[in-house]
């Protein structure tokens, strides 16, 4: 089937109709399907950028006249899905009008040598999308998340991520003992503990560790870390964002490196 060829789905009980609607609001229903669902034009451009070649284009039918001229010949297959059906595949208030389903990246080892984050538990979605694009901006190329941290390819770490996904090297579900594979020091934040991040030394490449929003950085990650640090808070309150937080330590260490 070439991108010219167009399938209209007109009817509520469509197979694929039901397999986006669990793609979109299911968190963790790509990993079922092997699938992952862009919603909106950022994000699709933002995978196109990267030179992405998505599956499937979706469009609702008064959107296709006019998406067609930019993006009918990007995917393998185009599916134009009938205006009243479209609300009810998107979580989203406000529905975007299209969508890309790409398939999901296959399973990648952890690299030992890579700028790395590690996610330990971070559970909130909006909060692991700001850190994997605070990870991109600052040229941490690996996000290692353990067993507990929010789905990483599930829509709302994706809407949050802004396109940061499609530039790094994600590893998700493991278990602490495969940080072990890590070969550059792991740097641990905490708020009570350490030197001061912006009077440290920071080593080149590394991997932060940022835990869970309440509890912090786990004992079995923190046994692993090789330097503490903490953010100085001079307004006085008991702890930062974790997103926040990992904003500033990511861009501390772009600081330290640049040349």
């Amino acid at each position: 089937m070439t991108p010219d060829t167009v399938i209209h789905i007109t009817s509520r009980d469509n197979a694929l109709l039901k397999d986006l609607r669990r793609l979109a609001q299911d968190a963790t229903s790509y990993r079922k399907q092997g699938r992952v669902w862009l919603e909106g034009d950022h994000l699709c451009r933002a995978a196109l950028a990267r030179g992405l070649k998505p599956a499937q284009a979706l469009f609702c039918e008064s959107n296709w006249p006019l998406a067609r001229v930019e993006y009918g010949q990007a995917a393998i297959k185009n599916i134009v899905i009938a205006d009243p059906l479209w609300a009810g595949i998107s979580a989203l208030e406000s529905p975007a009008r299209m969508g890309f389903v790409l398939e999901l990246p296959p399973p990648a080892a952890i690299g030992p040598l890579m700028p790395t984050v590690i996610l330990d538990r971070v559970q909130d979605a909006g909060n692991v999308g700001s850190i994997l694009r605070s990870a991109a901006a600052f040229g941490f190329r690996q996000v290692v998340a353990l067993k507990g941290t929010a789905a990483l390819w599930s829509p709302k770490v994706l809407r949050a991520g802004m396109g940061a996904h499609f530039g790094l090297q994600l590893v998700e579900g493991v278990e602490p003992e495969a940080l072990d594979a890590l070969a550059v020091p792991v740097i641990v934040t905490s708020s009570h503990q350490g030197e001061l991040v912006h009077r440290q030394q920071l080593p080149w490449p590394c991997a932060w560790a940022l835990g869970h929003e309440g509890q912090g950085v786990g004992d079995a990650v923190a046994s692993r870390a090789s330097l503490a640090v903490r953010i100085g808070q001079p307004g006085g309150e008991e702890s930062l964002n974790v997103a926040a937080a990992a904003a500033i330590c990511l861009h501390a260490s772009a600081v330290a490196h640049a040349p």
